[in-house]
């Protein structure tokens, strides 16, 4: 079995936090019936899309080395995309949002390597590789998308997220894992869609991964472009969808015009969907992307910014008005009568950084209990602290080694003796160190001697805040452990003798030159007609393996057992009706 992860430049060049989610394709898992499935889909989906589908569709499965033939490699898919400027990782299924945006802020496409399933051909919950390989990946071939991917990504990533989005997560993966699993009861899967049900119907305020996500889903997966009267598609899940690619171009799906309010509306991934945004081109998406950024914490920060990543409980940073950025865990905020922070506290592990390298000296070893500092202009001095240059520090008694007290506009007050003080590019300090240090407001004392240095952030206010940490060798972040794993299950005997047949139907259709009239005369004529008479006898349910029999005999016995087919399993009837149709067209030329 191969175990090599294929990579390119853009690959070596990841973050470890995010190599760890990274695995081997293993090419060597797909069975037959995998690739008969692989086969079917792109076959009808081409076939289809060619008229419905954004131009760059059909161009950009060759430019990505897509094959309708065969399930593509991680090799092959990076071979080709290093071309356009990105690359190709296997995943197992659905991976954290916050993780899934970086990687595309980095170029690059995260693909689940598995494949659906034969019974969930037409669609799927679950990100699969015909999901992910010929939905996502053909339209990067046009740039103005491929920027659009790569700076949703880049914004994405900052998004805060909230408990409930851990929570929804991590159902959702669940729900998809079992749909997409062998032998799992009716009532487990049951039991896993009410809890994401629940979830979804939970009253919460939608926190910025939410509302980001939302966009992301009527764009990147169910996104219509021209106009409401004549949209094309580019989504990836309306392009990997049988079903939903023909379903989403009725007049009963209500078409959109895309806007940021589609931030708002929410989308259930178990249902086909309702309503679709249309976008006139790939570049007013960036404008919608641009719009909503503007009301992220990474844009606006103050106390809402700040509040977001306490209520978060997730790994965090604010950059303030000197450019100081603190990462950690933030658990308090003190606020002034006008709403703006005054205070702010970090528990464990934190880490100081400018311009998203860390401060040499101020890591997770130097705060490892946490950062505290006020924030604000002293009391009664126009000038604020960061302003002050070399002459104003000694006004106001800032001497290297000498005893201080002042107080800030808030009431907070500081006592010890100044050590040193770090300074920005632009010569602003961003940092004082303090020994023998107290901070008190009110009756509270919020930093004693005891306590160790400290070291006091210099900033007028907040000016961003973001998930994440800025500088992310700051921090082991390589510790993700997924709370469900893919359920992989053995073949049985039967199971892998209806592969073998699938496996050697699949080799004599690649053998040149085959065609009707030599089947009924050969060898191989003959054998076909024997594995036919066996899927009749022992696979009485199979549909797909018949009607690749069909395409290579064109055998009418064989096409009467498939119209009984039709009348014994309904549910399957207009998969093979499209089966056939395809065939018919390639017998007089159309496709």
């Amino acid at each position: 079995m191969n175990t090599v992860v294929e990579t390119n430049e853009l690959l070596d060049r990841l973050p470890p936090h995010l190599k760890q989610y990274i695995k081997p394709q293993n090419y060597d898992q797909y069975t037959p019936i995998n690739q008969a499935v692989w086969r079917y889909v792109m076959r009808k989906n081409v076939d289809y899309l060619r008229a419905v589908a954004h131009e760059s569709y059909l161009g950009g499965l060759k430019r990505t080395g897509i094959s309708i033939d065969e399930i593509p490699s991680m090799y092959g898919m990076n071979r080709i995309l290093k071309e356009i400027g990105w690359a190709a990782v296997a995943v197992d299924g659905f991976i954290p949002p916050n993780a899934f945006m970086e990687f595309q802020a980095y170029k690059v496409l995260v693909i689940a390597s598995d494949i659906r399933q034969l019974e969930n051909i037409e669609y799927t919950p679950a990100p699969d590789i015909i999901h992910e390989g010929a939905g996502h990946a053909p339209i990067i071939a046009s740039p103005d998308y491929a920027e659009y991917l790569r700076r949703f990504g880049e914004i994405g990533a900052k998004a805060i997220s909230s408990a409930h989005d851990i929570a929804m997560y991590e159902a959702v993966r669940e729900l998809s894992i079992l749909k997409e699993a062998d032998g799992i009861s009716d009532a487990k899967i049951q039991a896993a869609e009410e809890r994401v049900k629940a979830l979804q119907e939970k009253k919460v305020a939608p926190s910025e991964i939410a509302l980001i996500r939302n966009l992301h889903w009527w764009t990147v997966e169910y996104g219509l472009v021209g106009t409401v009267e004549t949209p094309k598609i580019y989504g990836a899940g309306l392009l990997s969808s049988i079903g939903e690619s023909v379903w989403c171009m009725k007049a009963e799906v209500k078409k959109i015009p895309y806007t940021i309010e589609a931030a708002y509306q929410d989308f259930d991934i178990t249902q086909p969907q309702p309503q679709l945004y249309v976008t006139p081109d790939f570049a007013y998406l960036q404008e919608v992307l641009e719009e909503f950024a503007n009301t992220m914490a990474v844009r606006k920060g103050g106390w809402r910014g700040l509040k977001k990543l306490i209520e978060s409980k997730q790994l965090g940073t604010i950059e303030l008005s000197t450019g100081l950025q603190v990462s950690g865990h933030f658990t308090r905020m003190i606020q002034n009568e006008d709403n703006e922070v005054v205070y702010f506290e970090t528990e464990g592990e934190t880490a100081l950084s400018y311009r998203e390298k860390e401060v040499i000296g101020h890591g997770v070893s130097r705060h490892s209990n946490g950062f505290r500092s006020p924030l604000g202009k002293l009391k009664g001095i126009n000038l604020a602290i960061e302003n002050m240059g070399p002459r104003d520090l000694q006004a106001y008694n800032f001497y290297d080694g000498k005893p201080i007290s002042f107080e800030f506009e808030s009431g907070i007050t500081v006592e010890g003796l100044n050590v040193t003080g770090i300074r920005n590019l632009r010569g602003e300090l961003m940092l004082i160190q303090f020994t023998d240090c107290t901070v008190r407001y009110k009756d509270e004392t919020l930093f004693r001697p005891d306590m160790g240095d400290f070291d006091m952030a210099v900033g007028k206010e907040i000016l961003s805040a973001f998930a994440g940490a800025a500088d992310y060798r700051s921090f082991d972040l390589v510790t993700h452990t997924a709370s469900s794993k893919t359920i992989r299950v053995s073949l049985s005997e039967e199971e892998r003798q209806l592969n073998a047949y699938y496996k050697e139907v699949r080799e004599l259709r690649q053998t040149a030159g085959i065609n009707a009239a030599v089947l009924e005369r050969s060898k191989v004529g003959e054998r076909l007609s024997v594995i036919f008479e066996t899927v009749q006898k022992q696979y009485p349910n199979d549909w797909l393996l018949p009607l690749e029999l069909y395409e290579l005999t064109k055998d009418a016995h064989v096409l009467q057992y498939l119209i009984q087919l039709k009348q014994r399993r309904p549910k399957v009837s207009n998969l093979i009706d499209d089966g056939l149709l395809l065939i018919e067209k390639q017998s007089i030329g159309i496709n």
